[in-house]
């Protein structure tokens, strides 16, 4: 890991990305077991007894989900520039994510409102403490390595999701699933503790007696009305909007998906996610450095492509090999295209406001992830094919591809 520093400094950069790059190890202990993989499949299975609704009641969930922390993002990350808080929020979000994952535990067959309730509540945790986490980026590293240190810390989530499968792997053999969602939380809970610990945010003195909230609201509204100046930002997050929809679309439906159409069971679930961490791992590191020196914006538009075969293969694979190549392709198209996205959004970003932009960058995510989970939930219910559900994604990407086009990656100075 280089980074062109003073030697005083160098080493303290290094830490800093660590510990920041150690909370995306943390938090995809969440994502693994409750987002993709043993959650969303026990909701269906023994939650709703395996019934077909049951990926429309899973869609609502994500939907009300990412529409809370959609509406809520631009506004809290407002409030944290001008009072220099991004830590505390992440700390209320993590902690709130940490403890309804650990709630999980209680829910059984037939708990519906309460499976969807805590599942909700501890979706948002994890989505909103995003804004803030992602904002720390510009603070930790140069413009010039935005690509691959984004690329580091994608990469570091990915070995937290192989480290989170190794340790669940004994219950998931003996059934036991439920515990499995405490594993998540305590794990999010130690890994998480040294961003909290040891790395400090830039701060400054603000004087002003304003409601945080009244300022939050004020300031999100001035950028929206100012938006026109920043028509590349603008134009970027419309893309981000379409191409992110399909990307979280397969990341909550891949588990359901691999469980109800090709029959992988809980065992052949967790080797297969296993399987796609590690060619995510290397498509977040390298591609993170080819964007850097290629530009970001190509690089997600080889990512887009990547996805694009993907999907088509994915429709007419009826095979568990097959699927697995489908996961490899999957697993390094989504590293990459995450990773890189988010460091180009740190090069578009007005430096005084890049926790609020980052909450523009959350609303269109997480807004962006409504619509696709719940076509898909729709399509595979009125259907009862999963394999047409997947083929509502290919307008997301293609649409995002196209939009992506008309975007101007700028240049990376080398300060």
């Amino acid at each position: 890991m280089k980074i062109r520093q003073s030697s005083s400094s160098k080493s303290l950069d290094v830490f800093k990305i660590f510990i920041w790059s150690l909370f995306d190890f943390a938090n995809t202990s969440f994502s693994i077991v409750v987002v993709t993989f043993l959650y969303a499949v026990y909701f269906k299975k023994t939650v709703m007894n395996g019934a077909p609704l049951g990926d429309f009641y899973w869609s609502l969930g994500t939907g009300i989900a990412m529409i809370v922390t959609a509406i809520i993002s631009p506004v809290l990350g407002a409030i944290a520039d001008y009072s220099t808080g991004k830590k505390r929020f992440l700390l209320f979000f993590t902690i709130q994510c940490i403890i309804f994952t650990s709630l999980l535990f209680t829910i059984g067959p037939g708990d519906v409102f309460l499976g969807l309730l805590f599942f909700i509540l501890a979706n948002i945790g994890f989505e909103a403490g995003l804004v803030f986490y992602d904002a720390f980026l510009p603070e930790i590293t140069t413009a010039k390595n935005y690509g691959r240190v984004s690329g580091y810390g994608f990469a570091m989530g990915y070995l937290g999701s192989l480290a989170t499968l190794l340790v669940i792997y004994p219950f998931v053999q003996s059934g036991n699933i439920k515990i499995t969602f405490l594993i998540a939380s305590v794990f999010f809970l130690l890994f998480a503790a040294p961003l909290f610990i040891f790395l400090k945010e830039t701060r400054q003195k603000n004087t002003a007696k304003e409601s945080f909230f009244l300022i939050g609201f004020t300031r999100v509204l001035s950028t929206f009305k100012h938006l026109k100046s920043h028509k590349n930002l603008a134009l970027f997050l419309l893309a981000y909007f379409f191409y992110i929809e399909g990307v979280n679309t397969i990341i909550f439906f891949s588990g359901n998906y691999a469980s109800t159409t090709l029959h992988f069971n809980e065992t052949d679930l967790l080797i297969f996610f296993a399987s796609v961490q590690t060619t995510a791992i290397v498509g977040s590191v390298l591609l993170g450095i080819l964007a850097d020196s290629l530009g970001q914006k190509k690089t997600i538009i080889i990512t887009l492509a990547v996805w694009i075969v993907t999907v088509i293969f994915a429709f007419y694979t009826t095979t568990k090999f097959n699927f697995y190549i489908v996961g490899f392709l999957a697993g390094a198209a989504m590293g990459s295209c995450q990773s890189t996205s988010r460091s180009l959004m740190s090069k578009l970003t007005p430096p005084d406001r890049k926790t609020e932009f980052f909450g523009f960058y959350s609303f269109f995510g997480k807004s962006s992830a409504v619509i696709g989970p719940f076509v898909f939930g729709i399509i595979s219910y009125k259907t009862g094919s999963q394999q047409l559900a997947i083929l509502s994604t290919l307008f997301f990407f293609i649409t995002g591809l196209f939009i992506l086009f008309f975007v101007e990656d700028p240049k990376t100075r080398l300060a």
